[in-house]
C-alpha cells in the first residue's frame, strides 16, 4: 500500500486522539462517584430493609402488648371480685374462705408476671422505635450525601463529554484527510490491536510492541520508499517513520 509521507504522520495523530478519547472513557467509567454513588444505595437499601423489619417488629409488639394488657385486665378484674366478696364477708365456710384468699395470693402474682411482661414488651417496642428513627435519621443524612454525590458525578461526567467531543471533533477532521484505503488498514489494525493501529518508529522501536528492531528489518525500512506504508513485523501495526526513527 502506499500513502504520502504526511498521509502516515496523521496515522499518529489519529492515534494519540484515539488514545485520549480511550482515556477519556476509563476515566468515565472509573469516576470514584460511581462507587460511592453506589455504596450509598447498598447502605441505603440495607435501611429501608432494616426499617420494613422494625416497622414489623413494632406492630408485632404493640399485638402482643394489648393482648398482655388485656390478660392484666382480665386478672384484675377477677381479684377485685373476690375481694368484694372476701371484704363483703360473703363467704362463710373456712375451707372456701381459704381457698379463695389463696386464689387472690395466686392471681397477684399472675397480675405481677404479666405487668412484667407488658413492661418488657413497651421496652422493646422503645428500643425498636429508636433504632428505627436512627435508621430513618441516616437515610435522611444519605439523601443529602447522594444529591451532593451525584452534582459532582454530573459534573466530571459534563467534563469529560466536553472533551471527548473536542476529541472527536479533532478526529473526524483528521480521518477525514485520510485515503479511505489507508484509513481502513488503520482501523482494522486499531480494532486487532487495544485500540492502537499505528505506531511511530523512534530510535528503531517500534513504539507500539516497544521492541527493537533488529539490523535486517531496518536495513529493509531504510530501502523503503517513503511512501510505501510499512508494517511492524512483530505486532504487524502500521509502522511511522519519524525524524526520530534512527534511519
Amino acid at each position: 500500500m502506499k500513502a504520502s509521507p504526511e498521509a502516515q504522520l496523521r496515522l499518529l495523530e489519529l492515534a494519540d486522539l484515539d488514545a485520549e478519547l480511550s482515556r477519556l472513557e476509563h476515566r468515565r467509567r472509573g469516576l470514584p462517584e460511581h462507587a460511592e454513588l453506589d455504596r450509598l444505595e447498598q447502605r441505603d437499601a440495607q435501611l429501608r430493609d432494616a426499617i420494613a423489619s422494625l416497622e414489623a417488629e413494632q406492630g408485632d409488639l404493640k399485638r402482643a402488648q394489648a393482648k398482655a394488657e388485656a390478660d392484666v385486665e382480665q386478672v384484675r378484674t377477677r381479684i377485685d371480685r373476690d375481694r368484694q366478696r372476701l371484704d363483703a364477708g360473703q363467704v362463710a365456710s373456712p375451707r372456701d374462705l381459704e381457698n379463695l384468699q389463696s386464689e387472690v395470693a395466686s392471681l397477684s402474682r399472675r397480675q405481677s408476671d404479666l405487668e412484667e411482661v407488658v413492661l418488657d414488651i413497651m421496652e422493646r417496642q422503645e428500643a425498636a422505635d429508636g433504632r428505627r428513627q436512627d435508621a430513618a435519621a441516616e437515610r435522611v443524612t444519605i439523601a443529602g450525601d447522594r444529591d451532593a454525590v451525584t452534582a459532582r458525578r454530573d459534573a466530571a461526567l459534563a467534563e469529560i463529554a466536553e472533551q471527548a467531543g473536542k476529541a472527536a471533533d479533532r478526529r473526524a477532521s483528521e480521518a477525514a484527510q485520510e485515503p479511505a484505503d489507508l484509513l481502513a488498514l488503520y482501523e482494522r489494525m486499531r480494532e486487532q490491536h487495544a485500540g492502537v493501529g499505528a505506531a511511530a518508529l523512534r530510535r528503531g522501536r517500534c513504539e507500539g510492541c516497544h521492541l527493537s528492531l533488529n539490523t535486517v528489518d531496518l536495513n529493509t525500512i531504510r530501502a523503503a520508499d517513503p511512501d510505501e506504508v510499512l508494517r511492524c513485523e512483530e505486532c504487524r501495526r502500521i509502522l511511522v517513520r519519524t525524524p526520530e526513527s534512527g534511519l
